[in-house]
């Protein structure tokens, strides 16, 4: 274990400057730390931010970004360009001691060095890693699931559909072909609706240059364990969602489960099989393992206990929002509400989290966070959309002009604004591009092959045929 070093009390006769950790890149922890390096003042604070990756990924465009509608560049936030005011540290907080206002550190070095984690001294702690992928014990799950979180994952999920198609349209094996042209979704949240609507209405467009693929061809499920699917938009328009779905062939089964998928096959609880190179899982989130190994309150979710100033909750000097942290909701009706944990609040409650640290800094008076929720907006493919906005609901072309609209709005960075702008443009002047950079996830596969003497391994034993009944 070593200790980070720190530049506190570099000047004689000075206050050494607050050391401020932020742990996570995400939404909170970028607008958190965009907020302080604007209002603090110069030899204030300092402030480190430690993130497994050096961007913030504007996470509601990851189903445009599958689709090809953006470029994955322009989805992501570089945390170095935005906060030049930050120290930012690439690794992942393994343990937080408050007790000793320590974090346990792992970075891309740590194994080079040899030397262990660091420990990053700090003074107040803002608690932002956001979530993870909720996965439960499924057989075959962690073999052939696919997520839907990460900018890599959507890009990966776009090459591989098209790959599916690419497969199908040149083998000669129904049943291989069966296979690879069903593609099954569980979870019928933002995540997994609008990544299916985005991914169907992107590979129909797709076979239009396949000489022996037609979008008929294609079996898109998805997968729901409660009775309806996107709650937040209200149930009428859950219900519009649904008969929309199903009115573009695809295959909306409510009220069940995924058993299995080994071998390849999709086994769901209503009985119904479906051989499958495809299974993508976007059935909910859990909060980041670093609050269970730390010292801090955590309710029966495992989310950090707050109040509603975004402080934790009977501890000094630590701070939370977002998924990490279990706001109350001071404008609902009924006492003991919490904030959902979407992007509409974790921008919001990151920025009164600077205020309100900033104040505490100053010895001045924090401010309780209080939003009304406001609305949703969903994509379900070019053109297609729901929305539920202050009230007034909206179907169809006007939803999905309104989702644009309001994350073009939501994006950081002017910079971003402009790109995805420019691309939803020429987009729409130009057809869509349908190319698989599937060699994108091995580079050095080609150069491996001809360093090895240009021979490739022999293939590996073909797994046994899977059951063809798709009875349901």
């Amino acid at each position: 274990m070593v200790k980070a070093a720190n530049s506190r009390g570099t000047a004689p006769g000075t206050e050494p400057a607050t050391r401020i950790l932020v742990v996570g890149g995400g939404y909170v922890g970028m607008y958190t730390a965009l907020q302080l390096q604007q209002k603090l003042r110069a030899g204030e604070a300092e402030v480190t931010v430690v993130t497994p990756e050096p961007y913030m990924t504007y996470q509601p465009f990851l189903p445009e970004a599958a689709a090809g509608s953006i470029s994955p560049r322009h989805v992501v936030v570089p945390l170095r360009r935005i906060l030049p005011k930050c120290r930012i540290v690439i690794g992942e907080a393994q343990r937080i001691d408050h007790a000793k206002r320590t974090a346990t550190v792992t970075t891309l070095a740590t194994a080079d060095e040899g030397t262990g984690a660091r420990e990053i001294e700090y003074d107040e702690l803002v608690l932002a890693p956001g979530s993870v992928s909720r996965t439960l014990p499924i057989p075959g799950l962690a073999d052939y699931g696919i997520g839907f979180k990460t900018v890599e994952e959507a890009i990966g999920l776009r090459n591989h559909v098209i790959e599916q198609m690419d497969i199908a349209s040149s083998t000669r094996d129904p049943a291989v072909r069966d296979a690879a042209l069903t593609f099954v979704f569980v979870g019928g949240g933002y995540a997994g609706v609008e990544a299916l609507g985005e991914l169907e209405d992107m590979a129909r467009y797709a076979a239009r240059y396949y000489h022996n693929v037609k979008p008929e061809d294609m079996k898109w499920v998805l997968v729901e364990a409660s009775d309806h699917i996107l709650p937040e938009v209200g149930p009428e328009l859950g219900v519009y969602t649904v008969r929309e779905l199903r009115r573009r062939g695809i295959d909306v089964r409510l009220e069940t489960r995924l058993e299995s998928c080994e071998n390849r096959v999709a086994v769901l609880s209503d009985g119904a099989r479906f051989p499958t190179r495809t299974v993508v899982w976007t059935a909910g989130v859990k909060p980041h393992p670093v609050l269970a190994a730390s010292d801090l309150p955590r309710n029966e979710r495992g989310r950090l206990v707050c109040t509603a100033f975004l402080t934790v909750d009977g501890v000094e000097h630590a701070w939370a929002a977002g998924d990490a942290a279990a706001v109350p909701d001071i404008t609902a009706p009924e006492p003991g509400r919490e904030c959902a944990p979407n992007a509409q609040h974790a921008v919001r409650q990151a920025r009164a989290l600077a205020d309100n640290l900033v104040a505490a800094l100053r010895g001045e008076a924090l401010t309780e966070y209080a939003h009304k929720y406001s609305g949703s907006v969903a994509s379900l493919g070019l053109h297609k959309g729901v929305a539920h906005v202050y009230g007034r609901k909206l179907k169809g072309y006007p939803a999905w002009l309104m989702h644009r609209v309001y994350h073009l709005s939501r994006v950081p960075t002017f910079n971003r604004k402009m790109r995805v702008l420019a691309e939803w443009t020429l987009s729409g002047l130009f057809t869509r591009e349908i190319v698989s950079l599937g060699s994108l996830e091995h580079p050095r596969a080609e150069f491996e092959l001809a360093a090895g003497g240009g021979h490739r391994p022999p293939a590996p034993p073909p797994a046994p045929d899977p059951p063809q009944d798709r009875q349901g």
